[in-house]
């Protein structure tokens, strides 16, 4: 069971509608969730999500397409987009 915010479970709604082997950025998820200027808080939401490996917040990156922000290290985030064959920048 996902426990948060209502916001952050919101994100993690969003996330979990990536579908495998796609990314999108942080900019894509805060305009997903009707919340356009809220880039800041996804990321922060990101970083709460407690089960990544259910919600898959490795799929999000910078809007440069450049990998970003990832609990686990930036070096596990590049293994997973990869592991979905995921090129990354």
């Amino acid at each position: 069971m996902k426990e948060g915010t209502p916001f952050q479970i919101s994100v993690w709604n969003a996330l979990e509608k990536i579908p495998y082997g796609e990314t999108r950025s942080y900019k894509d998820i805060a305009i997903a969730i009707d919340n356009p200027k809220a880039v800041r808080a996804v990321g922060m939401a990101n970083n709460r999500n407690k089960i990544a490996i259910f919600i898959p917040c490795h799929r999000v990156i910078g809007a440069d397409g450049k990998l970003v922000g990832y609990g686990g290290g930036l070096h596990i985030k590049q293994f997973l987009l990869e592991l979905e064959g995921i090129k990354i920048k």
